[in-house]
């Protein structure tokens, strides 16, 4: 039988998938289609990672490995919901709940001595961070708005705030001393195996060894040096507090999960100059770090000496009364934007910030100018671009702009910067080598204590590959496509080289491909939306993630609603869902209110996709007639207004999910291409037509009221599942089709 894998991954996503996925379950069962599921929740691949020493009735095995080998092969088509990419403290959190259901799972050790220790520091950092779409993404990425949801947007625009051009709003960022001047690259001429080394005074110490490169394969360094970024930082405290302007740091702790947590240190110590000067070592020997946040540290007062606990909350409390205003998450609650690591990602704060008139929200609720810190100036420059467009012609207007697909260079973790193996803080001075199997120097920094340094790879194959999808999709859309790539960045050159070359391995007649670096690309590409033309972002991997962010946020509203394809470079396909930002707070809704407003578009476009791939694959003509009917059905959903609304009494996801059904049934139903399939959905469209109102009656009877899923990070099967089935009608209608 034909299989489709679906994950399950966290919070909303995986709440909505206790809906979603009985439905999915009896429409593809008509097709002789097999849906299968695998946990790669943060919660699964945390009890995954300590599958051998728990007792038997507890392991849940590596779902995650299990699918990274599925991803290198023809057979695969997985559909793959958002997932947390956990900071320190989600993954601390993560980790009390699992022990509190009584999983035996050890603390995680901030600073670990013991062999034991260390292990288990070891296991919970495979699980930190990005660490699940590195081992899926065996292919590259094409990301584009749909034709019906961008028709939607341009019917039912959302909101955009004004523009002033007087607005105060800006990016700083350093453009010295940082990754993107401080960065080396090579091409390997042949397979080899490359050593990290730290040579100082005291001798050599290995970082990393064994790293194994094929022929071809781009391999990078580069480091942000700790003095200039410390007196950048000071600077633009100083800075926002003169200019009368909100202070922001935008950084991905998530993704760049060893180098982005260490600088947020850095930006709350400089913004708190005086605490830590007086109070480092007292914070430091009660295990509280400015890496952790804000947050982390004005929650663990306990630890600390009693009668010091007094004098650091007052010198914080002055701190941040003489610093500038910061820019909030929550006012209501006073979470700032240095209170966690994980809070402020800048792929997605920074295009909120841009749709919301250049404002962030202030300490007073209400919104202001900003001062917006994006350290590492190798993309900041892209958002500088994007406001100064906005300051000088005002707002964009979804009811007319164009739009900016992209197609993005991920596969095999290619440019996976800061999210691996191959970063480090620098512990003394010397020289970081990237070394060959021949003792050959191929790169080489100064450091000094407290520097960050970081590499990272990318093959050959997945270049070409990029390359080719390139082409593939500027001709299929008859859309010009530029490449995003700085001449002036050392990674950027050697990807340039190797664009020459495989381009005229294509048919490009008559197609418009161009090199840019990212901040005239940005400039061509919102000049051209303004226009309502298309343009194509063709980019590397970490502006792959900050582009299928910031134009779908201006374009729709949202980037949960993109349809995210990765054809896999071996055949198989993976399917992505679209963004989970706002999925925390969906969730603590849900539980308070028994309502919960996630929009599952991202799933029912994936499906359709994952359905035509797998008619493609298997010759399976109904997967291919269940995936356009219910393209239609998404269409009609988006026009009749039945996507989650926004407050208790009204449709919420369980009721998106309900009307889904009823107009792919319908759609089944009516079609006349395979009389066998539309006699099987005759019944059920009957019933759920004629059952809309009581089915409606019993979505919305168990709505404001708590409701117990008996866990955040890995809720209970059957208490989530009854909260997330409350119409036993509905229930009734989908288990006939089975």
């Amino acid at each position: 039988m034909a299989k489709i894998i679906y994950t399950l991954t966290d919070e909303a996503p995986m709440l909505a998938t206790y809906s979603f996925l009985p439905v999915i379950e009896a429409f593809a069962s008509t097709a002789g289609v097999e849906v299968e599921t695998r946990d790669i929740s943060l919660g699964g691949r945390i009890i995954a990672a300590f599958d051998d020493l728990l007792p038997e009735d507890q392991r849940v095995g590596d779902a995650l490995g299990e699918l990274g080998q599925l991803a290198t092969t023809p057979e695969a088509n997985i559909i793959k919901l958002p997932n947390i990419s956990a900071s320190v403290p989600q993954l601390k959190a993560a980790i009390a709940e699992l022990q509190a259901q009584g999983y035996a799972l050890p603390a995680y050790p901030d600073e670990p001595r013991t062999d034991e220790e260390k292990d288990a520091r070891a296991r919970y950092d495979s699980v930190k961070g990005s660490a699940v779409n590195p081992v899926l993404r065996e292919g590259n990425s094409d990301r584009r708005a749909p034709a019906a949801v961008k028709n939607y947007a341009r019917k039912h625009p959302h909101s955009m705030g004004a523009w002033s051009r007087d607005s105060r709003t800006q990016v700083a960022t350093m453009g010295k001393d940082d990754f993107r001047s401080n960065e080396q690259s090579v091409v390997l001429p042949a397979a080899d195996t490359l050593t990290i080394q730290l040579v100082t005074d005291a001798g050599t110490t290995v970082l990393k060894d064994g790293l194994k490169v094929l022929e071809g394969e781009v391999v990078d360094a580069t480091v942000m040096r700790a003095a200039a970024l410390d007196a950048f930082l000071t600077e633009q405290v100083a800075r926002a507090k003169a200019d009368g302007v909100l202070f922001s740091v935008h950084l991905k702790a998530t993704m760049m999960k060893v180098s982005d947590p260490i600088i947020f240190g850095h930006v709350v110590r400089a913004f708190l100059p005086d605490v830590f000067s007086r109070y480092g070592a007292e914070l430091a020997a009660a295990g509280l770090s400015a890496n952790n946040g804000l947050g982390s540290i004005l929650d663990g007062f306990d630890a600390l000496p009693e009668g010091t606990r007094d004098e650091v909350r007052a010198a914080i409390e002055q701190g941040l009364a003489d610093g500038p205003e910061l820019a909030m998450v929550n006012s209501d609650k006073g979470i700032t934007n240095l209170h966690v690591p994980s809070d402020v990602i800048v792929d997605a704060s920074m295009p909120a910030m841009i749709r919301t008139s250049g404002h962030m929200w202030g300490p007073d609720g209400e919104e202001a100018d900003t001062l917006a810190v994006i350290p590492d100036s190798s993309y900041a420059g892209v958002y500088q671009a994007v406001i100064d467009d906005c300051r000088e012609h005002g707002a964009y207007d979804p009811t007319t702009m164009g739009s900016v697909p992209n197609v993005g260079l991920m596969a095999q973790k290619a440019e996976e910067y800061g999210s691996h193996d191959k970063t480090f803080e620098i512990a003394e001075a010397g020289r970081v080598q990237v070394v060959n199997a021949a003792g050959d120097v191929l790169m080489e920094h100064e450091v000094a204590p407290g520097d960050i340094w970081r590499a990272c790879q990318t093959k050959d194959a997945p270049i070409r590959d990029w390359v080719k999808l390139a082409v593939t999709r500027a001709r299929a859309s008859k859309t010009p496509a530029v490449f995003w790539l700085d001449s002036e960045r050392a990674h950027d050159r050697n990807l340039i080289a190797k664009v020459e070359a495989y381009l005229p391995e294509h048919d490009t007649e008559g197609l418009d491909l161009q090199v840019l670096s990212p901040v005239e690309a940005a400039k061509l590409s919102v000049e051209r939306i303004r226009k309502g033309e298309d343009t194509i972002s063709v980019t590397g991997n970490v502006l792959r993630d900050y582009n299928t962010d910031l134009f779908p946020i201006l374009e729709l509203g949202t980037s949960a609603k993109m349809l995210s394809v990765v054809p896999l470079m071996n055949g198989g396909g993976l399917f992505e869902t679209g963004a989970g930002g706002s999925a925390p707070k969906h969730v603590q809704q849900l539980v308070q209110e028994n309502y919960l407003r996630w929009d599952s578009l991202g799933e029912f476009l994936a499906l359709a996709e994952s359905l035509r791939h797998m008619a493609t694959t298997t010759d399976n003509a109904r997967a291919a007639l269940l995936g356009e009917t219910l393209d239609k059905a998404t269409e009609r959903l988006l026009n009749e207004n039945k996507g989650p609304a926004r407050k208790v009494g009204q449709i919420d996801n369980r009721g998106s999910h309900f009307y889904l059904a009823l107009f792919w049934a319908q759609e089944l139903a009516q079609q006349t291409q395979d009389a066998a399939l539309a006699e099987a959905f005759a019944q059920v469209s009957q019933t759920l037509t004629e059952q809309e109102d009581t089915i409606n009656g019993e979505l919305l009877g168990v709505q404001g009221h708590p409701a117990d899923i008996g866990g955040y990070y890995r809720p209970d099967e059957a208490k989530a599942s009854a909260v997330m089935r409350p119409s036993q009608t509905f229930n009734e209608a989908l288990a006939a089709l089975r």
